[in-house]
């Protein structure tokens, strides 16, 4: 049954995939020619910036391995890319000399098919070598431009309407813009308490009940002073606001010492930005339902002991994508996922493990995790660790999220579109249990539990299915021996 579990004999090995730039072949040595003994230099071979995953829209330059002037050959690392998903090392294609770096290393948010070097065939005149005028070098988020000198007097701005001496522009709610025009009441007549200085529906009540002690009278509208043409002024800074504001400390001036008040701006790598806007929009779009069941793995940890003792690696969370796979070849209703119209029937199954790392959160797939084994699972779960995932396999459908190992009891995580759902892995948690032994006799007996909790997508897994899916997985998790 080990065997049958570990998966032994289908092992399949995982291929590395390493992005590079297609390069336009030009400039090669029929492209050359004597003539006057003059050399006519051919074009530079353009160095653009590559797609390296599916999702990459623009990428970042974090450190460049080659020089200018410097020999290259086909194969050879050129610079280090970070893209939305990893860092990623950007090979050379062609034999030649690096002749201009266009885009320097820490240069952020360079777009797709940008300029970033030029490369030279040897013997050509690096050092002189032209960028091309069709393309430039892109503008990088991280630096911003020097402003230009406006030539010529300025143009006269045209002023807002402003409102007459003497009166406090104020930001109502709508429910207190309806007591106060009810019982015909100024907001000027009391004070706004609500965030950033809105007049709340409580700002408004107070009003009423200072009006209905006498403590205030009925505001009447004052007739508005005739408007007299006067000269243009010349414009002064703006008054500041009559209600109070929340305290935003000034960013701190970079290479300075922090003073007193002041905050610090955290760059953001893109890994943190892709996983930023993700999770925003998961969050707004899509209706996340929660289901929780507490699971028994005495068994599992009883086989994961028989495997340790033949020096055989696996976790327990390999054991938990593989319940989670079959499960899922079960009850293939839940193997979907939602494309913005309607559900959609994954023909695969493919679990991915969120894992932390150097360079940030990274979510592997485990490629048609039903039919491995659990060492197969643990390896590829351990070749994303040390880096030997393909950028384009960090993408998944289906997810699982452990924290027990943190000491966290439970946690609800957050669906990552286009899945429809994703499971969250507790610690493990001993628990006294009455229980009868052989004879019928009532016996404590400590087990030991983990409690995990599944956020599923309610436009396509409903309550009852995610319920259901559930009591299969708790079955499968508690039983190895229907993994085989």
């Amino acid at each position: 049954m080990l065997r049958s579990l570990l998966g032994f004999g289908t092992r399949r090995g995982l291929g590395l995939v390493t992005g590079a730039a297609g390069w336009p072949a030009g400039g090669g040595a029929a492209g050359r020619w004597l003539h006057s003994t003059q050399w006519l230099r051919a074009d530079p071979i353009k160095i653009l910036m590559p797609s390296l995953s599916p999702t990459m829209e623009e990428g970042n330059i974090v450190k460049w391995l080659k020089k200018e002037g410097e020999a290259v050959s086909a194969g050879d690392a050129l610079c280090e890319i970070e893209t939305d998903k990893a860092v990623v090392t950007l090979d050379a294609s062609d034999d030649g000399i690096l002749a201009k770096i266009v885009v320097e290393e820490g240069s952020k948010n360079i777009r797709l098919g940008s300029l970033i070097g030029l490369l030279v065939e040897e013997g050509e005149d690096w050092k002189h070598v032209e960028i091309p005028k069709d393309v430039g070098p892109p503008a990088a988020a991280s630096q911003p431009a020097a402003p230009r000198p406006s030539p010529g007097p300025p143009t006269p701005v045209l002023l807002k309407k402003e409102q007459p001496p003497g009166t406090l522009q104020l930001r109502l709610s709508p429910a207190a813009r309806n007591i106060l025009a009810k019982h015909k009441l100024d907001a000027s007549q009391g004070t706004a308490t609500g965030p950033r200085g809105i007049f709340t529906k409580e700002d408004a009540v107070k009003l009423v009940q200072l009006k209905q002690t006498g403590k205030i009278m009925e505001s009447r509208p004052t007739p508005a002073p005739p408007v007299t043409p006067t000269a243009p002024l010349p414009a002064q800074a703006p008054a500041p606001p009559s209600y109070p504001r929340p305290m935003v400390p000034p960013v701190s001036t970079p290479g300075q010492p922090n003073i007193a008040g002041t905050f610090t701006e955290i760059p953001a790598s893109n890994i943190r930005r892709v996983i930023a806007k993700r999770l925003t929009e998961s969050k707004s779009t899509v209706p996340h339902a929660y289901a929780t069941a507490d699971c028994d793995v005495g068994a599992v940890l009883k086989v994961r002991q028989k495997l340790v003792k033949d020096d055989i690696k696996v976790s327990v969370n390999d054991f938990i994508i593989k319940a989670a796979a079959v499960t899922l070849k079960q009850m293939p209703s839940v193997n979907v996922s939602w494309d913005g119209e309607g559900p959609k029937q994954l023909p695969f199954i493919d679990i991915s493990v969120a894992v932390a790392t150097d360079r940030g959160l990274i979510t592997p797939i485990i490629k048609d995790a039903a039919a491995k084994g659990i060492q197969e699972i643990a390896d590829s779960v351990k070749s994303s660790l040390i880096g030997d995932m393909p950028p384009s396999e960090l993408f998944v459908f289906s997810s699982i999220s452990n924290l027990g190992m943190f000491g966290i009891d439970e946690f609800t995580a957050v669906i990552n579109p286009p899945q429809a759902c994703i499971l969250a892995v507790g610690r493990f948690r001993s628990v006294l249990k009455l229980t009868q032994d052989e004879e019928g006799n009532d016996k404590l007996q400590q087990q030991q539990f983990i409690r995990v909790t599944m956020s599923s997508d309610g436009r396509v897994v409903d309550d009852e299915l995610a319920t259901r899916f559930l009591e299969s997985f708790k079955a499968n998790l508690e039983n190895p021996i229907r993994l085989a």
